[in-house]
């Protein structure tokens, strides 16, 4: 795939035990949990929240774009998950990085980072996908209230912005009421703007409406990415700018 150091497995099963694993020389993930990523263009000597960043896959991803050389704040409230975080950033020889866990609503509002990754808990829907056979494959996830959930997160998200910084929210959903209807929900709050760009795989622009529900008109910059047209989970991605 055209999507930096990520490299297509013939196989699933069984990664986790390979030697080469257990000597950090790679990360088995989705090939689009690298979009949220991409988006965000992290840099060196960034300063970068990964909001809900466990287990690590998108923290420790930007960690190898940056040559381990930014500065990551890598959050999740979840204590649990925090193990598989903390154990991977350790097993890959990451030093960049400073865990937190704090719940996201209650984040500092401080605007310190110059870019924050936001990807949300959510309903899990785009994990529909078809396996090398033609199977649908899918995990549920079991959250509730999510729109309400998300609606904070990304509100104090952006708040945590430096001016001119840049906020990137992401889901592996396709329901509108938990992408375009949460981005315009902070559009309504907050002085932001969706910035388009220019992804690595096929996408279709964000809704500007469903079921008569209409959304702002700037959320047509947002990126959706399909199951059946990447063969890996469905996402959304947006990319928020707070202007100077």
């Amino acid at each position: 795939p055209n999507v930096p150091f990520f490299y297509r497995a013939a196989w699933e099963k069984g990664l986790g035990h390979a030697l080469s694993y257990k000597m950090g020389l790679f990360y088995p993930q989705a090939l689009s949990s690298a979009l949220p990523v991409l988006a965000l263009g992290p840099r060196p000597k960034d300063l970068i929240l990964d909001m809900c960043a466990a287990p690590g896959g998108k923290t420790t991803y930007m960690a190898q774009l940056t040559g381990d050389s930014s500065l990551i704040v890598a959050n999740d409230r979840n204590i649990g998950r925090l193990t598989s975080l903390t154990s991977n950033i350790k097993r890959l020889g990451i030093t960049c990085v400073v865990v937190s866990s704090i719940s996201g609503e209650q984040f500092p509002p401080q605007e310190r980072f110059h870019k924050v990754l936001l990807d949300a808990p959510c309903s899990g829907e785009g994990k529909y996908r078809l396996d090398r056979e033609g199977r649908v494959l899918f995990r549920a996830e079991g959250h509730t209230n999510l729109p309400a959930i998300q609606k904070g997160l990304i509100v104090r998200a952006f708040d945590t912005l430096i001016p001119g910084g840049t906020l990137v929210y992401s889901t592996c959903t396709l329901n509108p009421m938990e992408n375009e209807d949460v981005v315009t929900y902070l559009l309504k709050k907050r002085p932001a703007m969706v910035a388009p760009w220019s992804p690595p795989l096929k996408s279709h622009p964000g809704l500007l409406e469903f079921n008569g529900r209409a959304f702002s008109k700037e959320v047509r910059h947002a990126r959706r990415f399909y199951p059946h047209e990447i063969y890996s989970v469905g996402f959304f991605v947006a990319k928020i700018i707070k202007p100077r």
